[in-house]
């Protein structure tokens, strides 16, 4: 049943949660902005496309915002109950520490078991998403945009050079157009004096009306001068257009994939791996090598001295020289082909255990870092009652301190379980492990209020002393 304390904490602890989580989710998503604004600003990309990559790309702000959200609200509401000595006052009614914080605990676990689905199911797909938007932006070419002075060269096999362009019109002056449809040795100029432009198809069509020019063009064995009073030049910008790739033909990788998926993914690829091992006993089954078999040359008769005789191999016995050669050169191919199947064998486990790695590091993380939400809880509700004075300042160098922490020994344990030195499980959950060993350290600081005696070591002292 609820307190009037329990009741107490859990009103505290919304507006400072929101209210952190809605400030590192803008400044992520500044962060974004300013790192890819060079990719999307000048291709005359679709609004509606702009946003969308924004909005997918929220689902991986969302993932490092709320863990760290959490940590910072628990180190403010815990931080104001130690400060205002308001905390004291509850352990004088008689209420103890996991008392007052097991509702708070209770709502963590809620939250991490949302961000488990989270990360376990939407967020792969937003990845995915991300990914095939952000190949279809990039293989997006500038769109048709010309300046006065600047060669424009979008198009293919055209160079078009404006001198002056009126903002209000839109009239283009002195206008210069090389044509190389013909091949750079065929080069054809178009001059201008003025000209406007035109789109066409929807915008998949430009059309150039120029006016008072002319057209110079070097045959193959004569010159030709065309001047005209009106021309209209048009060509196909289909390549310029932006186009939306079926993600339904997108190949997946560890991020992008469910974690069911990736679970039934490597159970089939453990199921491989035992296949070719029984496959490969049952191949080697009742060989024996012989230890002084030569396996350096096929079929060479330059070891036919190094041949043994007939009474050292039982094989061998009782045979001519050339049936003994042909029975030891028989064998020794045997024993390459043998060797080489052994070693591509032994190369497809290696492959298919790195992809195990990968895949069930990317499993353990979408958990670990879900439970982070309860273990920051955790850590953090006993740090802030014992912080003295808790500012905005201190509340969020210490939240910035454990959560780097966090961040790089996740990071570093991502490495080692990738490259195969440590196992997948540990390397992802040895963040949780070592933050949950302070968390008990400082519940157990707090509940046996040892801040309110000495030390241990100066304890020990003055027994000795004694």
């Amino acid at each position: 049943m609820l307190t009037r304390f329990n009741k107490m904490v859990l009103r505290m602890l919304p507006a400072p949660f929101f209210g952190w989580l809605a400030g590192l989710m803008f400044v992520l998503l500044m962060q974004f902005l300013i790192k890819h604004m060079p990719d999307l600003v000048g291709k005359g990309l679709p609004l509606g496309a702009v946003i969308e990559l924004v909005v997918y790309s929220l689902s991986y702000m969302l993932v490092l915002a709320v863990p760290m959200s959490v940590l910072i609200a628990t180190l403010t509401v815990f931080g104001r109950l130690g400060e205002s000595r308001a905390y004291a006052v509850m352990k004088s009614a008689g209420v103890s520490f996991l008392q007052l914080v097991w509702p708070a605990m209770l709502v963590a676990a809620m939250l991490a078991a949302g961000m488990t689905y989270f990360n376990a199911v939407i967020l792969p797909e937003s990845n995915f998403l991300t990914k095939v938007l952000w190949q279809d932006i990039r293989q997006k070419r500038p769109g048709f945009v010309l300046q006065p002075g600047v060669f424009y060269e979008g198009v293919s096999r055209y160079s078009i050079l404006v001198r002056d362009i009126e903002p209000t019109t839109g009239l283009m002056h002195d206008i210069v157009i090389f044509d190389y449809t013909d091949g750079p040795d065929k080069r054809a100029e178009i001059k201008a004096a003025t000209g406007t432009i035109e789109t066409r198809d929807g915008g998949a069509r430009v059309e150039l009306t120029l006016n008072e020019g002319e057209l110079h063009r070097l045959m193959s064995d004569t010159y030709e001068r065309i001047r005209f009073d009106r021309h209209t030049f048009g060509f196909d910008i289909d390549d310029l257009q932006f186009s939306r790739t079926d993600p339904s033909e997108g190949r997946r990788s560890d991020r992008t994939m469910r974690t069911v998926e990736m679970v039934r993914l490597v159970d089939s690829m453990k199921a491989s791996i035992d296949d070719v091992r029984d496959e490969l006993i049952e191949s080697t089954a009742g060989y024996n090598p012989p230890e002084s078999a030569d396996t350096g040359t096929t079929g060479s008769t330059a070891h036919l001295a190094e041949l043994p005789n007939d009474t050292t191999r039982v094989a061998l016995a009782g045979l001519s020289a050339d049936a003994s050669q042909s029975v030891y050169l028989d064998a020794t191919a045997a024993a390459r082909l043998q060797r080489s199947a052994i070693d591509t064998a032994k190369r497809s486990i290696a492959r298919q255990q790195a992809a195990i790695s990968r895949y069930e590091v990317e499993i353990h993380k979408k958990y670990s870092i879900a439970v982070a939400c309860l273990v920051f809880l955790l850590v953090g509700a006993p740090l802030g009652l014992s912080i003295k004075r808790s500012s905005l300042a201190m509340t969020g160098a210490i939240a910035t301190g454990i959560f780097v922490f966090y961040w790089v020994t996740l990071v570093f344990g991502e490495k080692l379980a990738d490259r195969g030195f440590i196992p997948p499980g540990i390397g992802m959950w040895i963040a949780n492990v070592v933050t949950l060993l302070a968390a008990l350290y400082l519940i157990a600081y707090v509940s046996l209020d040892a801040g309110a005696t000495a030390p241990l070591h100066r304890r020990l002292v003055d027994w000795i002393r004694r």
